[in-house]
């Protein structure tokens, strides 16, 4: 290890696949590094050279984070994910990149200064949100650029809060004002190798505080009273956004998350219904188990009505609520989806990989496919499809990303590099974990 490397207690190991952890890293860090020069760089080295520096750049921050997964996500942007024993460990792991870039980067015999404008997020692991993880580091980027200095968020801490009368009024505007947009994170499916739909995912870029993360705005959103209209701005972007798939040549559904509050109400359910009736696009909603619960018969039977028009249905989040068979058997839902708080440690747990085929079994035996969230990994991805898992959707595939940019990754199955990296062999038969 070089002598200015990160020290190891600072940034624990992340456990070998098959091993359980003594005890987990009490944080969740991840850093966004963008390579603030590039075009600089670019006019000197050329193009093709300069679409190897992150390649270059990841390398030395390798060295430098033993511990750390380090990722190329475009020609000057990198992610680097770690544990950790506190918070301040992001910042730790940010003053080693500084000091290992303080020195010309040699490339092909020749020095080149690479400058970085490095930001992150911290959060405690037992919340397992990693896409609130991403956005918080987004948004940190973003003020970095700004300020033109390092910035870390602390998720735990009171002071990240928005005033909540304050945001509740800002958001009644943020439709009207295209705040409002939405990205989409592509489901793979595992023995087709082939994307089989999407799921819509609604973001707010508030014009003074910058990106507004999901959990902090559709709360709100539901205790406003303003939930029902955002859905319905939801549905019609995707309808729209569908279509342009299909023009492309990738007629695939998309799935629109629907809150419990509104499988309630009549006039929400009538509006849906004239929106969807009668149009080409496919459309699904995913709804949680929770959603149901509060009130079963009005669920049940808007449901029902969803599903007589041609909308697909999803159970999101399977596990992480009060789980019911007897609602499970009267929903008209032709997948269900795990939660990933069963799937971020699956290839480490003894447990999870049990709950986990019990409910591929349980959810084949009354006809519906199987989607596994949070995938992460080669070896958790291998090992669902193992299982007998039909779908996956996670970070090894693909982050929520742009229209624009999902008609790019399907234009260029992407996804086919998390499929290549999937490995058959976990030390158990193939009949422990699916049945003949």
């Amino acid at each position: 290890m070089p002598s200015d490397a990160l020290n190891p207690a600072d940034v624990p190991s992340v456990p070998s696949s098959g091993t359980v952890p003594c005890a987990l890293p009490a944080w969740q860090l991840f850093l966004l590094a963008e390579i603030v020069n590039f075009g600089a760089l670019r006019r000197h080295l050329g193009r093709a050279r300069a679409d190897l520096l992150a390649e270059d750049v990841a390398s030395v921050m390798a060295r430098q984070l033993p511990a750390a997964r380090v990722r190329i996500v475009g020609r000057s942007m990198l992610e680097i994910a770690f544990e950790g024993a506190l918070p301040t460990a992001a910042d730790a792991a940010i003053r080693c990149l500084r000091e290992s870039f303080v020195r010309p980067l040699d490339l092909d015999g020749e020095p080149y200064t690479i400058e970085l404008l490095l930001a992150g997020a911290a959060m405690p692991s037992h919340e397992r949100d990693d896409v609130r993880l991403v956005e918080a580091a987004e948004a940190a980027l973003g003020q970095a650029r700004a300020d033109q200095r390092d910035v870390v968020r602390d998720l735990s801490r009171a002071d990240h809060a928005f005033d909540r009368l304050s945001l509740m009024r800002d958001l009644s505007k943020a439709i009207d004002n295209g705040e409002v947009f939405l990205q989409y994170q592509p489901k793979v499916h595992l023995r087709r190798q082939e994307i089989t739909s999407v799921e819509a995912l609604v973001r707010w870029q508030h014009p003074q505080r910058g990106l507004i993360l999901p959990g902090d705005f559709i709360p709100l959103a539901e205790e406003s009273g303003k939930i029902g209209a955002l859905t319905l701005w939801t549905i019609r972007q995707a309808l729209a956004d569908q279509q342009v798939l299909a023009d492309s040549g990738h007629d695939i559904p998309v799935f629109v998350n629907i809150s419990g509050l509104l499988l309630a109400d009549a006039e929400f359910v009538d509006q849906v219904c004239t929106m969807v009736r009668g149009v080409s696009a496919r459309i699904g909603f995913e709804i949680t188990e929770t959603a149901v619960i509060r009130d079963p018969d009005s669920a049940i039977r808007h449901l029902r009505m969803f599903a007589d028009i041609g909308v697909t249905l999803a159970i999101d989040d399977y596990g992480a609520g009060l789980s019911s068979l007897a609602y499970l058997k009267q929903l008209p839902a032709r997948e269900l989806k795990i939660d990933k708080m069963f799937v971020l440690e699956l290839t480490s747990s003894n447990r999870d990989p049990l709950i986990v085929r019990s409910t591929i079994d349980l959810a084949h035996a009354l006809d519906m496919e199987v989607t596994a969230e949070g995938v992460e990994t080669p070896a958790a991805m291998a090992l669902l499809s193992v299982m007998g898992c039909d779908m996956a959707q996670g970070f090894l595939i693909s982050r929520p990303i742009a229209i624009g940019a999902l008609r790019q990754f399907l234009a260029e199955d992407r996804h086919l590099t998390a499929a290549a990296a999937m490995r058959p062999s976990f030390g158990r038969p193939e009949s422990f974990w699916k049945r003949a």
